[in-house]
């Protein structure tokens, strides 16, 4: 895995103005942002997924993470009034966020959204993974007719979240 692959699938509005922010913070300590969702239910959440190039991600990373970004966000105020900071790892059901994401989980089942409809007026995908050819995601899907296409090229510009779907072959093969 790269450690400096730029993510495709970014946030949008608030998300991604905490993104900025947290991001080189982030990159700084050594990790890689994964995705920022801030929800303002119970006193408000803000869950940052982070993990090492390799993957990888432990309690001490997170404490490391949360130190460092709270004064940030702090001094950089994105969220009006309080709000819980939640570091985590992404885990096995993981957010695709990055071209060799897609490479890496070929062969596993994933659920796609795309920011505009494709293929029919289609906007979401659930089947397994084909890797990425030419910045586009391969999907497999088994719900089609047979006398319509089943594989699908997505372009990684156009899809708003993927994220894999918790499987036993996934729970084995983390």
């Amino acid at each position: 895995m790269s450690e400096h692959a730029p993510r495709m699938v970014l946030e949008k509005g608030l998300d991604a103005r905490i993104a900025a922010i947290a991001e080189p913070v982030i990159e700084d300590l050594g990790f890689r942002l994964v995705r920022v969702r801030y929800s303002g239910l119970n006193d408000g959440t803000l869950q940052i997924m982070v993990e090492r190039a390799d993957g990888s991600m432990d309690v001490g990373g997170c404490e490391a993470i949360s130190r460092a970004l709270s004064p940030v966000l702090d001094v950089e105020d994105p969220i009006s009034g309080a709000y819980n900071l939640e570091i985590s790892s992404p885990g096995i059901d993981r957010p695709l966020v990055r071209a060799e994401d897609f490479d890496r989980w070929s062969g596993h089942e994933a659920k796609i959204e795309l920011d505009m409809p494709h293929h029919d007026g289609r906007k979401r995908f659930r089947g397994i993974l084909l890797g990425v050819k030419e910045e586009a995601a391969g999907v497999r899907i088994s719900d089609v007719p047979a006398d319509k296409p089943d594989t699908f090229w997505l372009p990684l510009g156009d899809i708003s979240e993927a994220k894999l779907v918790l499987t036993d072959a996934l729970i084995t093969a983390a």
